[in-house]
């Protein structure tokens, strides 16, 4: 229980109003400092990570976060039931509410964030706007009505953030239909359908300013953070400190954000966000009233705990000091996303049959003191875990640091691409090739990077297949036990697998004779070693090795992982003799992710055309828009708001449209 030390107040016990990662991240920090831990769960997350790890839970009944983890009254609750005395809001759900923040408060708890005052002044990002403007902190405005002169423009919600309701408008036509769009994705999201219009630069970075300040009025501007590559408008690399930023600039932003925090009373940890312009010029964007998710990289250049600078404030305490430490090295985070980058982002759901990363040297921490280089692992799930519809797509973050911004990325790269990952598709491959790209290397980064680079897809077909032989070699080896007796009397019959990658299929077709491999695909191919989770093939005279991991799939096809430095590949095993395809009407139109039904714009009759939206499906936070695969009649409709809907659903049929005149009796065509 609270402790009353004077004017100081001692925390014995905190419950972590959040989820996943960052729940993790606030009790290790919790359990160093000898403060007990509580979590809360929705019914999906009983057996998550985090919640085994806190000393206590408390179970929040339901799965959506409307009755979940955005019920400030059930929260609340669980801490008194617990014992809890103070509350830590972690990032997203209500960690940026002020009246949640006032209703703990109120209940006689610490609240661990900045008064709700604050929150309250930076939360409608209108009025921020304002209250930064008579700070003399610079701010995008749109005047008046937008005109062509003012195009692109840039749709956002006023409360929130994260990229959801959010909008790019390049066409004045569009505006209103992306106002409606934005309104409905941040009322679902923030419970507000308060959206504002602001300049969109095309080519600008984003930088933001980590912010500390305590009840003494010392207030921190702890270096500043890169985080511009980006999307949909959400962040995927993130670095400290920002790259290529003359010293003025720094010094100008620091001051900026600085000036920001006192005009607002700000005590806590919080961040102000600016974009800066290729010129040089900066604007405030945001200020976010709580830790960042890319906190670490911060940490990872002072050896600050940000966490535990949270605690010490939120009992009363003072910075030890009128300065942060002056940053050292560099750090690089990304994030690990479920999600499918060739497929417009699609998330993933599912489970994560296997996640490990090589030459991890911290979990949650920053570097221990003198600690030049190392790499750092905040994962919200772990091998075994299930990824479901309800939350964020985000596994993890992974975050490298070195002495120097070259040796980061490397580092950070070197580790990704060594990763196993199996389960589900994820944007990793992405990440190495983001790390990789020469104009990353050289500091030229800006929130349009993935449109100029986004990556180079799929795998080689090549390498596939190649993959696909070491797949079919070890499932031989472990039906059959060591090589040395998988070979065959009757070399006229070759063996035969089949695999699917990316829906094309991949037939191998090979032989294990006295005299070595004989593959059809790959005839200059030789097997120097086979075991059921590793075959070493040697091509062209170098040996490569690929490990391998097969899983049951949840009652599915059988899905073969194979690892190799020419890349990771997810195989779906076939059939050996193909089951008739269950026929699929033309023009059907299928749920490509799990999901529900938020919004339907089209009526059994109406005629569309091809890419027109029709429905809207919201999946892990985000709403994605679905569109007609082609041009036509809608002739079946089998989506309602609210439905839920499981991968490959049928949602709607377009079939083909029909010129009436021309079918009416007698009449001729022309």
């Amino acid at each position: 229980m609270t402790t009353d030390l004077g004017a100081k107040t001692v925390i014995g016990s905190v419950l972590v109003a959040n989820r996943g990662e960052i729940a993790r991240r606030i009790f290790r920090t919790c359990r160093e400092l000898g403060v007990a831990t509580v979590a809360v769960f929705s019914d999906p997350d009983a057996d998550a990570p985090f919640v085994r790890e806190a000393d206590a839970a408390v179970r929040l009944p339901g799965a959506a976060p409307a009755d979940t983890y955005l019920r400030g009254d059930l929260v609340i609750a669980a801490a008194r039931a617990a014992g809890a005395d103070a509350v830590h809001p972690g990032y997203g759900f209500l960690s940026e509410n002020a009246e949640f923040a006032q209703a703990v408060l109120d209940a006689g708890l610490t609240w661990i964030g900045p008064p709700p005052s604050a929150i309250a002044a930076m939360g409608v990002k209108t009025r921020a706007k304002e209250l930064m403007a008579e700070a003399g902190v610079p701010v995008l405005t749109v005047a008046g009505e937008p005109t062509h002169e003012d195009l692109p423009l840039l749709v956002k919600a006023a409360a929130g953030g994260g990229g959801r309701g959010m909008r790019v408008v390049r066409e004045l036509e569009q505006l209103e239909g992306e106002l409606a769009a934005a309104r409905q994705e941040a009322l679902a999201a923030f419970g507000s359908d308060e959206v504002f219009v602001e300049p969109y630069v095309e080519t600008g970075r984003h930088v933001e300013v980590q912010l500390l300040a305590d009840g003494d009025g010392t207030v921190w501007a702890v270096g500043e953070r890169d985080c511009s590559v980006q999307r949909r408008h959400q962040k995927v690399v993130e670095e400290a400190p920002a790259p290529l930023l003359a010293d003025d600039t720094r010094a100008r932003l620091h001051e900026a954000a600085r000036a920001a925090a006192r005009a607002i009373g700000y005590v806590g940890a919080g961040t102000a966000e600016f974009l800066l312009a290729p010129d040089g010029r900066f604007f405030f964007l945001e200020m976010n009233t709580r830790l960042q998710v890319e906190h670490p990289v911060t940490e990872c250049v002072t050896g600050l705990d940000l966490v535990a600078l949270q605690l010490l404030v939120a009992e009363g305490g003072s910075l030890p000091g009128d300065e942060p430490p002056a940053p050292h090295g560099h750090a690089i985070e990304v994030r690990l996303y479920a999600e499918d980058p060739a497929r417009d982002w699609q998330p993933q759901t599912g489970v994560v049959e296997r996640l490990d990363l090589p030459g991890v040297t911290a979990g949650f921490a920053p570097p221990r003191a003198g600690e030049r280089a190392g790499l750092r692992l905040d994962a919200g799930v772990e091998s075994g875990s299930e990824v479901g519809v309800h939350y964020d797509a985000m596994l993890a973050k992974v975050i490298a640091w070195a002495p120097t911004r070259a040796e980061a990325a490397r580092r950070l790269a070197g580790a990704l691409e060594r990763a196993r990952i199996h389960g589900l598709t994820t944007n990793r491959d992405l990440l190495v090739q983001v790390l990789r790209h020469p104009e990353f290397l050289a500091g030229r980064v800006d929130t349009a990077f993935l449109t100029r680079h986004p990556g180079a897809g799929a795998p080689d077909k090549d390498d596939v297949a190649l993959a696909a032989l070491a797949a079919a070699l070890g499932d031989a080896a472990a039906n059959r036990g060591p090589i040395a007796g998988g070979w065959r009397n009757v070399p006229t019959h070759p063996q035969v697998k089949r695999y699917a990658h990316d829906g094309v299929e991949h037939e191998v077709r090979y032989r294990l004779t006295r005299d070595g491999l004989r593959a059809e695909t790959h005839p200059d191919v030789a097997l120097v070693s086979c075991a059921p989770d590793r075959v070493v093939l040697e091509v062209d005279g170098v040996q490569r090795a690929f490990g391998l991991a097969r899983y049951a799939a949840g009652g599915g096809a059988p899905l073969v992982h194979v690892d190799s430095p020419l890349g990771a590949v997810a195989l779906t095993v076939l059939p050996r003799f193909p089951e008739p395809e269950r026929e699929t009407a033309a023009g059907s139109l299928l749920a490509p992710m799990p999901g529900t039904v938020v919004r339907v714009e089209a009526a059994v009759g109406d005629v569309v055309t091809a890419g027109q939206p029709l429905l809207w499906l919201e999946a892990m936070k985000m709403q994605h828009r679905i569109t007609a695969p082609t041009a036509g009649v809608v002739t079946e409709l089998r989506a309602a708001v609210g439905q839920q809907v499981d991968t490959g659903a049928l949602l709607a049929v377009i079939g083909e449209s029909v010129d009436r005149e021309s079918q009416q009796e007698g009449t001729p065509q022309s």
